[in-house]
């Protein structure tokens, strides 16, 4: 895996300062320690940095087609590059190297703009053409491969594969975007397009950029989604036997690599199903790694060693700390901009772990997205049908006085838990699932920012995230619409960005066989039953794989990487986090209503509410700031 970043003049030719570009490419060696390239011409600068992975010996970026009137700076893995090598050699291309990165030279030469269509792999790249005068930007269908943007106002734009090579850059404003802000304490990120910063924006997923020396700056246009299409009509056994088919063949194709190569196993369905592709692939015993904690309602260890030992697997385990609380200055650092999951911590030291061994490494991300398997999937389904039975008129008043005068109860099973239920109810079908998913509920925000936020904001409420999506969504079943709406956001969002740092901050390339696009177009089409099934999440895939995997791995409850926050914040980092949510940079920044930061704090602590998750984001946007004024 590696980094790239680069200038170009929108405008004319003017000299690119090597100097400068070395310094954002520099930023970026975590995510290539091997090599480093640089690439300069009248008003454009290219760079790269490399983690040498498929053809050690060469491969070097940027990277030229023989006239050297195409370059290439690229992230990421195209797993079909042999067929499309074969293809473009029948059509007179001659190839120097035998890395996937001459294929992208070639493929646009061919194809130009299309050539991402016959790409199959994880992906971030810019690509020059002086012949054109263009400038490619692309981002891989899913957005496992990142890339920021931003157009400057001397007519430059700069980009890079993370926040911190724009931020080198002396001419990007630093201005926070209050939307940032409001989407940010919503959904625990700032969701794409958007940024932190005003005017600087991720590519989204699926999504290329033409920009044409001399013109306007353009918009991405999107090249890619998520079809959602019916197979038609098909037997249980076939559907399971050909989504075997197609998973083995997706992690089949991610294990080629001429360095060390491993999985993550944390003894959940996905990763499980992930490792047993691999053993069947192959001769020596998968190195897989997994990290266990003390508490044993955080533990998963015990099921990870059952998988190891069932495949064989060359298995380490490591045990966490748990109060691993040293890495969270260090978050703002590898994030760049605000960032709340708290399960980027572990997420770090099981990639800290894996490094020691292995080079690359299998994951099982994407398969709760794709195949159901969030419980919040059940919760929306089961209020969907609530809400059909009552129009919104007698809905919204009935509801939403419930949700007003009925107690909360953060300790309860969420089935007792009410007062949420009725507040979502109260909702439409995407407020109620915002309800369901947010940090901090439309009340909440509404009482944490200042008046001079709330101006700024100009009535504009995260649920607008959304509606975009939704008006674009392929299908408008209940569980199809959301399932679309966490592959547009949460999964781009939070779970690829939080493995992409945690694993680049170790020089780790991480694969994702679950996201392969032609199996997510597969999964789309199966019908919603096949996805969730009364209370299973996952149906089709686990009854598939009971032939493979134990009963009580395939249905056991879920768990994930959890983090005791709400004892940290009554504990060790009792001050920490008081005098950060009630510190300086919280009050100089203007944005939150301190009496509501106080109240907060006050009554997590004194134990009357679990305010941890808002504690939290209300933490990693302090350190945001801290960092921020250091810089200035």
């Amino acid at each position: 895996m590696c980094g790239i970043t680069g200038i170009f003049d929108l405008q004319g030719e003017r000299e690119i300062s090597r100097e400068l570009l070395s310094r954002m490419n520099e930023t970026q060696h975590h995510r290539g320690p091997d090599e480093g390239g640089l690439h300069t011409e009248p008003g454009l600068g290219l760079a790269h940095r490399r983690l040498s992975i498929i053809d050690l010996s060469s491969g070097q970026q940027p990277l030229f087609n023989e006239d050297h009137s195409v370059v290439v700076s690229y992230n990421g893995e195209i797993y079909n590059f042999p067929e499309l090598t074969r293809e473009l050699e029948s059509l007179g291309h001659v190839f120097r190297t035998h890395c996937d990165t001459e294929v992208i030279v070639h493929a646009w030469e061919s194809w130009g703009e299309a050539c991402v269509e016959r790409f199959r792999g994880m992906f971030a790249f810019a690509l020059w053409d002086r012949n054109r005068q263009q400038l490619f930007l692309a981002r891989d269908r899913l957005g496992i491969k990142p890339l920021y943007y931003a157009l400057l106002d001397d007519g430059t734009l700069v980009f890079g594969s993370e926040l911190k090579s724009l931020q080198v850059h002396p001419g990007l404003l630093r201005r926070i975007d209050p939307l940032a802000v409001e989407e940010y304490f919503a959904f625990g990120y700032v969701p794409e397009p958007r940024t932190i910063y005003r005017g600087v924006y991720k590519l989204p997923p699926g999504h290329r950029l033409t920009l044409r020396r001399g013109t306007s700056m353009s918009q991405p246009e999107c090249y890619w989604d998520v079809p959602f299409r019916s197979h038609g009509p098909m037997e249980e056994g076939e559907l399971m036997e050909e989504l075997m088919a197609r998973f083995e063949e997706a992690v089949k194709i991610r294990m080629v690599a001429e360095v060390p190569l491993g999985a993550f196993l944390s003894g959940g369905v996905d990763s499980s199903a992930v490792v047993a592709a691999m053993a069947g692939f192959s001769e020596q015993p998968v190195n897989t790694c997994s990290i266990s904690f003390g508490d044993p309602r955080f533990n998963e260890a015990k099921y990870a060693a059952m998988v190891a030992e069932r495949f064989g697997t060359a298995h380490r385990v490591e045990q966490v700390d748990p109060d691993d609380f040293d890495l969270v200055d260090h978050l703002a650092d590898l994030y760049d901009e605000p960032y709340a999951d708290s399960s980027a911590l572990p997420t770090y030291r099981v990639c800290e772990l894996a490094r020691k061994e292995v080079t690359v490494v299998l994951s099982g991300d994407g398969g709760d997205e794709n195949l159901a398997g969030y419980r919040r999937y059940r919760w929306h389904t089961y209020e969907e049908r609530m809400r059909s039975l009552l129009p919104a008129a007698l809905r919204r008043p009935l509801f939403g006085f419930l949700g007003r005068v009925y107690p909360k109860a953060d300790w309860a099973p969420r089935i007792f838990r009410a007062k949420s239920t009725f507040q979502a109810m109260a909702r439409d079908s995407l407020e109620g699932y915002l309800h369901s998913v947010s940090i901090l509920s439309d009340e909440m925000r509404g009482r944490l920012f200042s008046e001079g936020l709330k101006r700024d904001l100009q009535g504009y409420r995260a649920v607008e995230v959304f509606r975009r999506h939704a008006r674009n969504a392929p299908s408008d079943h209940p569980l199809s619409l959301v399932q679309y709406l966490d592959l547009k956001t949460y999964l781009p969002g939070d779970i690829l960005t939080k493995v992409d740092r945690a694993s680049m901050a170790h020089a780790l390339e991480v694969r994702v066989p679950i996201l392969d696009h032609q199996l997510v177009e597969w999964i789309s089409g199966l019908p919603p039953q096949m996805k969730l099934r009364g209370r299973e999440g996952k149906y089709l895939f686990k009854k598939a794989l009971e032939p493979r995997l134990p009963h009580e791995i395939l249905y056991r409850p879920k768990m994930g990487f959890a983090v005791p926050l709400a004892s940290w914040f009554r504990g060790p980092l009792r001050e920490r986090v008081r005098d950060a949510v009630l510190g300086e940079a919280m009050a100089d920044s203007g944005l939150f209503d301190r009496s509501y930061l106080k109240r907060l704090v006050e009554q997590h602590q004194s134990g009357v509410r679990d305010y941890s998750a808002p504690l939290w984001t209300l933490l990693m946007f302090e350190s945001f700031l801290r960092k921020e004024a250091r810089a200035s």
